[in-house]
């Protein structure tokens, strides 16, 4: 009898079996990680697995995600405009709708123009490639964000270089290094997501302006956190008008989705001709435009979740030194640095058992010996469920040998 045919589907599966031998390394050196679905509103209190977890795991620092003023413009954007935009902007994707949201994020920025993208990663693909290629360079902080690596790669024709995380010297060794570049660009986070510490903006700018450099920063996790009503790390400095491009996202305290690139009318110009992220991809649907509007409007107005964020910040990390599991942090990002993957993916297990969210950050995200369980502090935590998780820390610590 002859064998039955092969189907198009059975070769693929068989092409792809190599992928689970990578798989199940991934696991046996406790670097896998799988999706962890939850149920209803992103919020400090979660529904995962059919029971309350209190979350510690997310970007929604100021508990945007379900505001009822973000959740009533985006519906009645959806009534005004459709559930699309039917097009890439540079055909006939652009509503006025889109226009309104970066002429107020301009004003909030205090920049000339602003362009939204999809996401705060496609806002870095938007802005580096169009400005930098031959005989230029590209000077990145060592810790930097995925996206701008990834960002600086395609920038092709440009050379680049690494400095040494947050060292200035190291910093001024490798512009003095590029002197003869024809453009020089420095890159830097401005709140690090890992370690959760600020860049040294001012003694950036200041080199930058000696050696006659471009300067930009990515505020995805400084943006609604820092700054006057939430400015970002820019204003936390005063360095408006001293740095030249600003990224930042919509997807984290301002509740929503999106990224943005914060600079002047000729950046603008530039990245809609230039970038591909927006020459080749469908913008944000109306209610999401409508939802960041709604953030920014609130941002302006009232800086009181800002207040309850950094309170509850203060708080966390008072408690956990207490208990000898010192947060080495400058912002609401809170490592717990345990060292092992293993152990990392222990801790967060346990916590877990226990009732709280508290994601394990293994390699490649940080280094081999860096792993940790990440700790992100919102402004809709209450005491009590912030002093649950700490002395559901301390009760873990003593199990797991972390205590200093």
């Amino acid at each position: 009898m002859s064998p039955a045919p092969t189907t198009p589907d059975a070769l693929e599966s068989h092409r792809l079996d190599f992928l689970k031998d990578e798989i199940q390394r991934l696991k046996d050196e406790n670097l896998y990680q799988a999706l962890q679905p939850f149920e209803g509103m992103q919020g400090a209190e979660i529904q995962m697995e059919g029971r309350a977890i209190l979350n510690f795991s997310s970007n929604n620092y100021l508990g945007l995600t379900n505001h009822p003023k973000l959740m009533a413009a985006a519906k009645q954007a959806i009534d005004d405009y459709g559930v699309g935009a039917g097009a890439v902007r540079t055909i006939i994707g652009t509503m006025r709708i889109h226009n309104e949201l970066e002429e107020k994020l301009a004003r909030f920025k205090h920049c000339e123009a602003t362009l939204v993208l999809q996401s705060g990663f496609t806002a870095n693909m938007a802005a580096i490639p169009p400005i930098m290629g031959e005989n230029d360079v590209i000077i990145s902080d060592a810790l930097n964000h995925a996206s701008i690596i990834d960002a600086v790669r395609l920038s092709r024709g440009a050379s680049k270089d690494i400095y040494a995380h947050s060292d200035m010297a190291a910093l001024e060794s490798v512009l003095k290094k590029h002197k003869s570049a024809r453009r020089k660009l420095i890159v830097t986070d401005g709140v690090f997501s890992m370690d959760g510490d600020i860049a040294k903006l001012p003694e950036i700018v200041a080199l930058a302006e000696k050696h006659n450099a471009i300067v930009m920063v990515d505020d995805a996790h400084g943006s609604g956190v820092l700054g006057s009503h939430g400015r970002g790390t820019v204003d936390h400095f005063g360095l408006h008008g001293r740095v030249d491009i600003v990224v930042g996202t919509m997807s984290k305290a301002l509740g929503a989705m999106g990224g943005y690139v914060a600079s002047t009318q000729a950046m603008r110009e530039i990245m809609i001709n230039k970038a591909r992220p927006l020459l080749f991809s469908t913008p944000h649907p109306p209610s999401v435009v409508a939802s960041c509007i709604a953030a920014i409007d609130l941002l302006e107005s009232d800086d009181s979740l800002m207040q309850k964020l950094w309170y509850n910040t203060r708080y966390f990390k008072a408690g956990m030194k207490s208990i000898g599991l010192p947060i080495e942090s400058e912002t609401p990002l809170c490592p717990v640095i345990v060292g092992t993957s293993e152990k990392a993916q222990r801790l967060s297990q346990r916590l877990f058992e226990e009732g709280i969210f508290g994601r394990a950050i293994v390699y490649p995200t940080v280094a081999a010996d860096r792993a940790r369980v990440r700790i992100i502090i919102n402004a809709g935590h209450t005491q009590p469920q912030l002093d649950r998780c700490i002395e559901t820390f301390e009760k873990l610590g003593k199990e797991l040998d972390l205590l200093r």
